[in-house]
């Protein structure tokens, strides 16, 4: 049995490997077609040669930094490097709850380590090069610290007590766990703006003006309840432009980036809120949450039944079941199940992107929508002919071709 579930983990680290260099392969060369016509306004010549070139050396370069990535993982799982390291660790004689913790420690630690390199030359040769970089090499430094930080105090936290749980009641562990990320999850979807973002961003509040009237007003004739509405400094880390909705109930607000501002007239920021006022009124994030629920539930009673299997440590090059060895095999052998849910909640998602644009349309934003969401892909050099293929696996909404027929059939 060790056996068989040694070459199960081998076969599929392999396989999605494979099929992601594969998904890559069909994207570049996909990314040379002619573009359509309703989208061949977004770039002039010389933009369009510096898109392709950006989105050329970004998937370059993705398939050296995940090729070390699966190098380094397939060796540790061939050589039983973290049956290794569960051995040694369990030479110092901590209790089962530390052990299991400093081992995942270790793994982070190491792996954010040999990964930092990719990181610094994506962020200061790669994003620098094309125009986007405002990261200096302090805020990165300080951005990596604060990261440990919030590892450690939410991350840690939250393993400690789904590691406590298991050994207080293992018999039980999959419905407490459940609840515990259950309750993670909704508190950090109410206070995230509250609790993180200020660690790494200022945001204050839209000044009364044009702006500002102009999305209340909308808010107010389509019934949303909205009064926080805040500016987040984005600019001082990249030139891109974002803006999104947060919080639930009465700690929802609007945050928009400052490049946003910056590169948007204001019926195409209303229209861009439109649409997400939209996922509010299809009561999206609702459906999410019902759906991720027993999803989330299925996983952790599974999760519980696959901690006790003294096969799937020994696989990893352990001698016998613990918390960790068999967290991390689970998670290899879950991975194909995880990938169909993954395709079916990006399909959902994408019907919903839809119900939202359609939505944005039908109040009179349609065009206005469009020319945003134009913009938004001129200025982050997106790729504008992605694979089929690659979009069925990889992306959680449509193509701005899709967006766009879909809006112009809506009007």
């Amino acid at each position: 049995m060790t056996q068989i579930i040694f070459i199960t983990i081998i076969v599929i680290l392999v396989a999605d490997f494979g099929l992601e260099r594969f998904l890559s392969y069909l994207n570049i060369r996909y990314s040379r077609i002619k573009l359509p016509d309703i989208l061949a306004d977004i770039y002039d010549a010389e933009k369009y040669e510096k898109q392709q070139q950006y989105f050329r050396t970004n998937s370059i370069f993705g398939m050296y930094s995940s090729a070390f990535s699966f190098l380094l993982t397939l060796g540790m799982y061939l050589g039983g490097g973290f049956g290794w390291l569960d051995r040694y660790l369990a030479g110092y004689n901590l209790n089962g709850t530390l052990q299991s913790l400093l081992f995942f420690a270790v793994i982070f630690l190491a792996n954010d380590i040999l990964t930092t390199p990719f990181s610094i030359y994506d962020t200061f040769v790669i994003e620098q090069r094309f125009g986007f970089n405002k990261i200096t090499p302090k805020l990165y430094i300080l951005d990596k610290l604060k990261g440990y930080l919030i590892t450690v105090i939410i991350g840690g936290g939250l393993l400690w007590a789904i590691i406590s749980i298991y050994n207080y009641t293992a018999e039980y562990f999959w419905l407490l766990a459940w609840s515990i990320v259950t309750i993670f999850s909704l508190f950090m979807s109410m206070f995230y703006s509250e609790l993180i973002v200020p660690l790494f961003n200022k945001q204050t509040p839209l000044e009364a003006g044009e702006l500002r009237d102009a999305i209340e007003k909308f808010a107010e004739s389509v019934g949303f309840k909205l009064k926080n509405i805040y500016v987040i400094d984005g600019s001082k880390r990249s030139t891109k432009a974002n803006a999104y909705f947060t919080g639930l109930g009465p700690k929802k607000r609007i945050v928009l980036y400052d490049t946003l501002m910056d590169k948007m007239t204001t019926d195409e920021i209303v229209a861009v809120l439109a649409h997400e006022i939209g996922h509010y009124k299809h009561k999206h994030t609702i459906k999410n949450m019902l759906i991720s629920l027993p999803s989330t539930l299925i996983l952790f009673y599974l999760l519980g039944l696959m901690l006790k299997s003294d096969s799937l440590a020994q696989a990893l090059g352990g001698t016998h079941a613990s918390f960790q060895l068999n967290v991390l095999g689970f998670g290899i052998i879950y991975s194909p199940v995880s990938l169909i849910l993954d395709l079916m909640t990006n399909q959902l998602s994408r019907k919903y992107e839809y119900q939202a644009d359609s939505y944005a349309s039908d109040h009179g934003f349609g065009i206005q929508l469009i020319s945003g969401l134009k913009k938004l892909s001129e200025t982050s050099l997106s790729n504008l002919t992605p694979h089929p293929t690659y979009v069925f696996f990889h992306y959680s909404h449509p193509t701005l071709y899709q967006r766009i027929i879909n809006i112009t059939d809506t009007k």
